[in-house]
């Protein structure tokens, strides 16, 4: 029975090891996808300030670009964490909802219901 035991813990601990593996996976591919993706933005984003500093035109026209760029990047941050919150909020409440359903059918007894 003891090898049983032992068996059984150990194969729990390489479970558990497995899991917390690949969580760690997880979350480098995570890191590596965000760090490519700020570097990408940042990239796109000097290279249009620099065209549009090196533009062939006027001083008003170079200004009004850069400043629309800009604009236009900053309302994007907003966009993302706008919509970002929105999808947290839904998370939270149908994780909510997901519990208070697993309490109501933990606590639900099919013997006495009529």
């Amino acid at each position: 029975m003891t090898n049983s035991s032992n068996t059984t813990s150990k194969n729990t601990a390489a479970l558990a090891a497995l899991a917390a593996l690949a969580a760690q996976a997880a979350q480098a591919a995570q890191v590596a996808q965000a760090a490519q993706a700020a570097i990408s933005f940042g990239a796109w984003l000097f290279a249009i300030l620099v065209a549009v500093h090196f533009m062939d035109a006027d001083p008003w026209v170079k200004d009004f670009l850069a400043l629309g760029t800009l604009s236009l990047t900053t309302s994007t941050f907003t966009l993302a964490r706008v919509v970002r919150d929105i999808q947290e909020d839904n998370t939270v409440v149908h994780r909510l909802d997901a519990a208070r359903l697993d309490k109501v059918l933990a606590q639900h007894d099919p013997s006495t219901s009529a």
